[in-house]
């Protein structure tokens, strides 16, 4: 009797089976709505600068509103898409950070001589940020001349967005939609900064934009106070924020508007176009 092969009591795949686990996966819920998501987000793409209309998406993805809204506030909140104006969607920060459109302006390079005049104006050290979904990130930061400089925050931090003086006022330029999709995606790490709160943070949001220009204190750091200012781009959209931070015996109210002066006057003379 002829022997066996060794490897006789291994079970080959059966092709049919294979192809019945692939359509099994097609028709899984969660990938039919990774797909349906993708195709929204690749619908945003093809319309460029100029942002699509809901209803463009509804044409793009053979959908209806309902589910192209629920899709749309998820990758609003993560990023990915951004909402221009207040009718049209366009692509988001966090796919600025992956590929850098040709042509794209370095922020971190165009804001730097902003942030050396703001610092040497006010001797603190003076910050800027950009967002990338529901979180702030720190992209350059200058050193100023006074003894005591604050330089907890790092080029490269990430935290929520609010909790620090750039990130709010970045926060509280955003359209309505976006700054509350921000608000609730950091709900559970807000209570880590110094005790933040949702209702805390839509307080300062609501000042903030009162004011023009944003203040926030122990919070992020204890015992620092930092007042921070939204940069726009060419279109008026705001896409960075710039912040100087100190001690809080440092920063009274008239040395905040002071230095809030110092900010808008370096963005006019220096970026009058945005960034």
């Amino acid at each position: 009797m002829p022997s066996q092969p060794a490897n006789s009591n291994v079970r080959q795949p059966d092709k049919r089976t294979s192809a019945h686990t692939a359509d099994t996966l097609a028709d899984d819920p969660g990938s039919r709505t990774l797909r349906r998501g993708l195709q929204v987000l690749d619908a945003v793409l093809a319309h460029g600068r100029d942002g699509a209309r809901v209803v463009d998406l509804c044409r793009a993805a053979a959908l209806e509103r309902a589910p192209v809204y629920r899709l749309l506030a998820t990758l609003v909140e993560s990023g990915y898409v951004a909402q221009h104006g207040r009718f049209r969607y366009v692509a988001g920060p966090r796919l600025a950070t992956l590929v850098e459109p040709t042509g794209q302006p370095n922020l971190a390079v165009r804001l730097a001589p902003v942030l050396e005049r703001v610092s040497r104006a006010c001797g603190d050290a003076a910050f800027a940020i950009v967002r990338e979904g529901p979180t702030s990130h720190c992209i350059a930061r200058h050193v100023g001349t006074h003894p005591v400089q604050i330089l907890v925050i790092q080029v490269g931090t990430r935290q929520p967005l609010g909790v620090g003086a750039a990130g709010l006022a970045l926060l509280a330029a955003l359209p309505d939609a976006e700054m509350q999709a921000c608000i609730a995606a950091n709900a559970q790490e807000l209570p880590r900064y110094g005790g933040m709160t949702p209702e805390r943070l839509q307080i300062l949001v609501r000042a903030t934009r009162e004011r023009g220009w944003s203040v926030v204190g122990n919070h992020a750091t204890q015992g620092v106070l930092a007042a921070g200012m939204a940069v726009r781009n060419a279109a008026g959209e705001p896409v960075a924020a710039i912040s100087v931070a100190s001690t809080v015996d440092r920063m009274p109210r008239e040395r905040q508007q002071l230095i809030a002066r110092w900010m808008r006057e370096a963005l006019a003379a220096l970026l009058p176009h945005g960034v």
